[in-house]
């Protein structure tokens, strides 16, 4: 039996950054009437909740969120509490294609920087746990992966400044995205020697500049079946590939130490699912915590091959006209900024870069909107890790 794509109908978010005056009520409070109000419904109209969040319980003592959401939309409708946004969205989605529900909200919100100085040691225990009893930080693994890279690809002199150079841009290139991003946490470009210094200043490959923030923020969307769908919303985006994948948690073990095989697997899943071919995807959101990690995901996913993500970007970013060309193909990725401009609330991330693809496949991005052949972009992908890459999630999100 063939299963029908569920469709979004509505997305919501809040301006992601430091919101300390605001408790994480009103934040999902705001992203959740955003996306009921661009769907066209009312919190009556919902048959279930999903939601996502990595450390309420410790940053706001909400020990039981599924209580804590009921209260807020006095609701008592099924509520299913997950990690990662991306995670929340793939259990409605397998929810909504089963027929148990029509109408579903997936929500994520974060509140980390009130309790950053409790929750670092929490967000190494997520990446590796051996790692942090030897005493690494959570941006540790990033370098062994960037220097594992190095010596695969045998990439030295010249070819070493660019690869260097290529991770700059990237950082360069999402914070010129940000710019046009009312959300964004940090709407300010920068430069490529403002990267350089940073990394300079901390002895290190990868600076601040190369690393996402820590954010506060929420977002939300709604999941409606293709029937409800089409009465809700003229221009409905369907989720048609959601899978995910799973890897060691211990970083060293795992049999490659250079990309994310579970992003690649997730990837190759969700084109199935979809029954399109990774060529026909025209706009992606990457998961960037790092500048290293998005141009890892261009070779995981098979945008780029394998040892040459660099160099595609690096090429691209010389006279950068706002995508990247691999194989003579374009690929627009991050326009909102990324992680790493836009913001980095966890349980809110993901969808974050789902309202980002939404906007853009219906035509609604404003200023950032871009355009593929005089048209507004027809499919688009999401990537999103748990971890250092333990976990991958996949979204393939198409307008047909």
């Amino acid at each position: 039996m063939k299963l029908q794509s569920p469709a979004i109908i509505g997305v919501g978010r809040t301006k992601f950054g430091e919101h300390y005056e605001r408790d994480p009520e009103s934040l999902i409070d705001e992203a959740g009437l955003q996306a009921l109000d661009s769907a066209g419904i009312t919190r009556k109209d919902l048959d279930a909740c999903y939601l996502s969040d990595y450390f309420l319980q410790v940053t706001n003592k909400i020990g039981l969120e599924e209580g804590f959401f009921s209260e807020l939309l006095e609701l008592h409708v099924p509520m299913e509490k997950t990690r990662s946004f991306s995670s929340a969205l793939l259990n409605a989605c397998h929810a909504v294609q089963s027929g148990k529900y029509d109408l579903v909200l997936v929500g994520g919100m974060e509140k980390m920087t009130d309790r950053w100085d409790k929750i670092r040691d929490d967000l190494m225990l997520l990446e590796d746990p051996w790692s942090y009893y030897a005493g690494c930080t959570p941006e540790a693994n990033h370098e062994l992966l960037l220097k594992g890279y190095i010596k695969k690809y045998g990439i030295s002199g010249k070819q070493l400044e660019k690869l260097y150079m290529a991770l700059a841009q990237i950082s360069v290139k999402n914070h010129k995205n940000a710019t046009e991003n009312p959300h964004a946490q940090y709407k300010r470009a920068i430069t490529v020697d403002t990267v350089l210094k940073a990394r300079t200043t901390a002895c290190k490959s990868l600076g601040l500049f190369d690393f996402a923030p820590i954010s506060d923020g929420a977002s939300a969307l709604i999941l409606a079946n293709p029937e409800t769908a089409k009465k809700c919303s003229d221009i409905p985006v369907y989720v048609l590939g959601s899978s995910s994948a799973t890897d060691y948690i211990t970083f060293p073990s795992r049999e490659d130490r250079t990309g994310f095989i579970a992003n690649t697997l997730a990837m190759q899943t969700a084109l199935k699912q979809a029954k399109v071919d990774m060529a026909d995807i025209q706009i992606a959101e990457l998961y960037d915590q790092s500048t290293l990690l998005e141009l890892m995901s261009l070779e995981d996913l098979g945008f780029s091959k394998r040892g040459t993500a660099w160099l595609d970007v690096y090429k691209s970013c010389e006279e950068y006209c706002g995508f990247y060309e691999i194989d003579g193909r374009k690929l627009f990725v991050n326009l909102n900024g990324g992680l790493k401009a836009d913001g980095n609330p966890l349980g809110a991330t993901g969808g974050a870069q789902i309202f980002e693809v939404v906007k853009q496949l219906s035509g609604n991005a404003g200023s950032r909107q871009v355009e593929v052949n005089g048209d507004a972009p027809r499919l688009g992908c999401v990537s999103e890790l748990e971890g250092f890459g333990t976990k991958a999630y996949i979204h393939i999100l198409g307008r047909n």
